[in-house]
């Protein structure tokens, strides 16, 4: 057994030297300022108490670096498993309830415990079902819910509700007991990060500040709102004029927590827990591809759902919630130079001396500022123009995203991600059971067989050869026999159909059975049948089987080389397009 690939970090440890931990430790410090406010409002969004977001930035990023292949991504709490957290434990009891917080450890368990199991079975693949346009349609109809749902933080009013539809009508109801020193706090700190986010970096640049320079200055800029604006909630005594602060936040490292041993409550959270677990996976896992992707680096999926599964484990044991790979985190951390996961482990540090000592001047933080550090981190996760675009190249892909996100926002997350999962397994059944199958011909004097419908080609009356453009298996068995058999009975002179196979990876038994009875069919219509171009691992199967035996006519190594036995040099027909 390599023991390395399950621990990934005797590939890089090793070798480190004081180049790779100089690197690593400036983007630490960065990336440390950056998850400090993003720990404490990713926390507030999940309904939970601001502590148990430096809790889960602790020990699950240092037990990443040990077993997690990326060597730039950086885990923590994010906006999205945030907002499942909270609809899953909403049905349990109020936000920040010792029920709630035991419900947010036992999710974070239950999610390690399935994201391990995954990758020790070598399920990486699975998250293949989820399409791209489900994920993008789930992560923006997400970011929606997010955004709306810090609303009441902004204006300082009650509020609540699950989604868009329940949030906006609460806010409504709540609108006239706004807070106006709440609003303040809350609109500046959101106009000074908007425009930071477009305006500081080529400011920076014109005045002369290196470029590099400048766009980490530029990432750091929720960590000055929080400082400004505490210090003004502190001098100001905001607190008593009505300003929703943090509040008293325990000083000290996590504890080790054990997670509920209710077995009610375990399958209550199972549903939740897996979908936090494969939302958070692909997520990561997309990330960690395209950062690795341009340094010539690979991560290995499956054992990076080990690496995640361990760090949510980690979480659970310590106090802390779901976590997992966050997007702007780990931009940000590959950017500031990191070259090894150490880099994660060092950020872990910050943000243990952050709740050793920082812990006084957190109680000062207003709500607000962390509300509108969540909504302008969650504009970025907004993609409506995807609709266009998937709704231009693929109406059924648009169908699937439209419905992943009108369902999140108008019933819940869960019922948008379920959705978004069946409609991708639907549309890939759907297109697969009726697979694209060409008629061919040959060009003119060369080698190459093209679909008659788009070339002018050769055709010979008494040979036929159908293309099949997709594996065939139980969904489009039966559709395959009732193409040939039309194919047929529109050619009475046909006596040799040759299926032509390069695009079969895959024939399973069901598939077998209906290429058995097209063999027989076709033999008491007196039309022999034939086979070219197939896979080697395909003939291998084939092989063990009567097929061959039975098969009518040959298999020949190409298409070619069937036109000339079957047809030779005979008169053939020229079809234009």
């Amino acid at each position: 057994m390599d023991i390395k690939r399950y621990l990934p970090v005797l590939n890089w440890l090793p070798s480190y030297g004081r180049s790779q931990a100089t690197s690593d430790l400036v983007a630490a410090v960065i990336v440390t300022v950056m998850l400090i406010p993003q720990s404490l409002a990713y926390a507030l969004l999940a309904g939970l108490p601001a502590q148990v977001g430096l809790y889960a930035s602790i020990l699950p990023l240092i037990v990443y670096a040990v077993f997690g292949t990326s060597r730039t991504l950086s885990v923590g709490p994010v906006a999205v498993a945030s907002l499942m957290t909270a609809a899953a434990l909403a049905p349990l009891a109020e936000a920040g309830a010792p029920e709630y917080i035991a419900g947010a450890i036992l999710l974070a368990v239950m999610s390690g415990l399935m994201l391990m199991a995954m990758g020790l079975m070598r399920l990486g693949f699975l998250a293949n079902f989820l399409s791209h346009p489900v994920i993008s349609g789930f992560i923006t109809a997400s970011g929606l819910v997010i955004a709306a749902s810090q609303l009441k933080h902004l204006f300082g009013i009650p509020a609540s509700g699950h989604n868009l539809v329940e949030i906006i009508q609460s806010l409504m109801q709540s609108l006239g007991q706004t807070n106006g020193a709440t609003l303040a706090i809350g609109v500046g700190a959101l106009v000074f990060l908007l425009l930071a986010r477009r305006y500081l970096k080529p400011g920076l640049v014109a005045a002369g500040v290196p470029l590099r320079l400048a766009d980490t200055l530029t990432k750091t800029a929720p960590i000055l709102a929080v400082l400004v604006t505490t210090l003004v909630a502190w001098q100001l005594d905001l607190g008593a004029a009505g300003v929703r602060l943090v509040g008293a936040v325990p000083a000290g490292l996590p504890e080790l927590t054990l997670p509920s041993l209710d077995w009610a409550l375990w399958q209550q959270l199972a549903v939740s827990a897996l979908l936090i677990s494969v939302v958070g996976f692909v997520e990561s896992v997309s990330v960690g591809q395209t950062l690795a992707a341009k340094r010539r680096q690979r991560i290995d999926p499956d054992q990076e759902l080990v690496g995640l599964g361990a760090a949510n484990l980690s979480a659970g044991l310590s106090g802390g919630m779901p976590v997992t790979g966050g997007f702007s985190r780990s931009v940000v951390n590959y950017d500031a130079g990191a070259e090894t996961p150490a880099a994660g482990a060092y950020t872990a540090v910050g943000i243990a001396l952050a709740t050793l000592f920082l812990t006084p001047a957190i109680a000062y933080l207003p709500q607000a500022t962390l509300a509108a550090t969540i909504i302008v981190a969650v504009s970025t996760l907004i993609d409506l123009p995807a609709l266009g675009r998937t709704w231009r190249y693929s109406r059924p892909d648009f169908g699937a995203m439209l419905a992943t996100i009108l369902l999140t926002l108008v019933h819940s997350v869960e019922a948008g991600i379920i959705a978004g999962v069946a409609l991708s397994i639907g549309l890939f059944l759907y297109r697969t059971s009726r697979p694209h199958s060409a008629v061919v011909g040959r060009v003119p004097g060369t080698e190459h067989f093209r679909n008659v419908l788009r070339h002018e080609v050769e055709l010979c009356p008494k040979v036929t050869f159908l293309r099949v453009d997709e594996s065939l298996y139980f969904a489009n068995a039966r559709f395959l026999e009732e193409r040939v058999m039309d194919l047929v009975a529109d050619e009475p002179e046909l006596k040799h159909l040759v299926l032509v196979c390069p695009a079969v990876n895959l024939v399973d038994a069901s598939a077998l059975e209906s290429l058995e009875a097209i063999n027989e069919r076709l033999r008491d219509a007196g039309v022999t049948l034939h086979l070219s171009e197939v896979k080697g691992p395909v003939m291998d199967r084939l092989k063990r089987t009567e097929l061959l035996a039975k098969l009518s006519g040959q298999v020949f190594l190409s298409t070619f080389e069937a036109w000339q036995q079957l047809i030779g040099n005979k008169a053939a027909e020229r079809i234009p397009v």
